[in-house]
């Protein structure tokens, strides 16, 4: 049973195709733009002692659902409403005391937060933790009803993906999208729309493969476990886990219990293993950490490849997952994803393999409650079965995205737009008959 069970669970993961056919278009008619008046901040967030960066620290806009999240560099652009200049800035990162900034007093351009370290007091860990781990995650997940939004609302979202081979960017695909999202307590499945996308990507590096990644927007939404246990925990699959207590740390001035769950090892099917962190209080996860057991080769192919040549193994060296959720007026939403994955492949008659990764996130940026119900057509939606690169344009300028907040890109990303847009105006200018810049 338990084997069968398992079996069901692999193929709700993530789907990786080498080599598919161009799909369908589909519509991209959707809501309005924002208002056009904003005020955009950038810098970094580090920690006061160190200096580090701190990757995916969340900034919200008190007051408002307005919010975005700092790069795996530390860095950060926010764009606010002109008609919020006066709000506060709230910047939280987990272990770390929340900020408090009126942005005011925030400089528009390269400004620098620098945040505490929160430190839990040993005493205070040693008699807050509960006896029984597996039952606090239970008990977690069963609340979700009433610790999580209970309405509909229609978020907006950015989106990324990108591929690398070795260290070199080779396809970079980003999207505006909207999520008609559907109460915490229901079963139905959230509603995708698209409404801005661009792509480029460099096949000349890609060997002879074109490395595509199904779902897009998709493969970060169901990472949001608490609407979608199923992807990881089941009430059967649970009692696969062994759960336990880790030390204590703090998220918003909360006390945060942190839980390890691994895999039993009479367990033969890939599990999962990593941390969740649960507010102690309230019994809400904030947060989670983890990595897919690939440690069986033929197993982990064929859960992710659904396409490849004869003559290459195509094999995935690390899955992983995160997941991080915000808080407005005492209830949680998703707020932030990230999906990564590394693939090799190996070629016969070839010395050396390839090695590519791919890497996709997703951030809530703002949402708003969606009263009179409504979804968008059929046609509309964006499909489970989309591949992003297949449906976006081309980039364009740097105002592409407007008034839309976007998840800074690190400098890798940066330099490989650069070039894009470089070889965009050259290319215009050969059209045009003018001197090569």
């Amino acid at each position: 049973m338990k084997k069968e069970q398992n079996t069901n669970f692999k193929q709700k993961c993530l789907n990786v195709l080498l080599l598919v056919a161009v799909l369908t278009g589909l519509g991209t008619n959707v809501v309005s733009a924002q208002s056009a008046d904003f005020i955009e901040y950038t810098g970094e967030v580090i920690d006061s002692n160190n200096k580090k960066p701190l990757v995916f620290a969340t900034l919200s806009v008190e007051g408002t659902n307005v919010s975005s999240i700092t790069n795996s560099e530390g860095v950060f652009s926010l764009k606010v409403p002109t008609e919020n200049k006066n709000s506060n800035l709230i910047v939280a990162f987990l272990g770390y005391k929340t900020k408090r900034i009126p942005l005011t007093q925030l400089e528009k351009e390269d400004a620098k937060i620098i945040m505490d370290e929160f430190a839990v007091e040993l005493s205070e860990v040693r008699l807050s933790v509960p006896n029984d781990a597996e039952t606090l995650v239970k008990e977690t997940l069963d609340k979700r009803g009433l610790n999580y939004l209970d309405e509909n609302t229609v978020m907006t979202a950015f989106y990324r993906e990108t591929i690398k081979k070795r260290r070199t960017n080779v396809s970079l695909s980003e999207a505006v999208v909207n999520i008609y999202k559907t109460p915490y307590s229901s079963n139905r499945v959230d509603a995708l729309e698209l409404y801005k996308a661009r792509k480029s990507t460099d096949y000349s590096k890609l060997d002879t493969v074109a490395l595509k990644l199904q779902g897009g927007p998709f493969n970060t939404l169901f990472v949001d476990m608490v609407k979608y246990p199923d992807y990881i925990f089941t009430p059967e699959t649970l009692e696969y886990y062994d759960f336990s207590f880790d030390s204590s740390t703090r998220v918003n001035d909360q006390l945060i219990y942190v839980v390890n769950f691994n895999q039993k090892p009479e367990i033969i099917d890939p599990l999962y293993t990593g941390k969740l962190y649960i507010d102690a209080e309230n019994k809400i996860l904030t947060s989670a950490i983890y990595s897919l057991n690939i440690t069986d080769r033929r197993l982990a192919s064929q859960m992710f490849v659904r396409k490849k040549p004869r003559n290459a193994e195509v094999w995935p060296t690390e899955v992983s997952y995160r997941v991080d959720y915000r808080e407005k007026d005492g209830k949680w939403y998703y707020g932030y994803s990230n999906v990564l994955l590394e693939f090799k492949i190996d070629w016969d008659k070839r010395l050396f393999n390839s090695v590519y990764t791919m890497n996709c996130e997703m951030a809530i940026t703002d949402w708003e409650k969606n009263t009179e119900n409504s979804i968008p057509k059929a046609k509309n939606r964006i499909k489970s079965s989309i591949i992003l690169g297949d449906e976006a344009i081309g980039f364009s300028d740097p105002n592409f995205w407007g008034e839309y907040n976007i998840i800074e890109p690190e400098k890798s990303i940066e330099s490989a737009i650069r070039k894009i847009q470089r070889q965009l105006r050259r290319d215009k200018s050969n059209e045009d008959g003018t001197s090569k810049p």
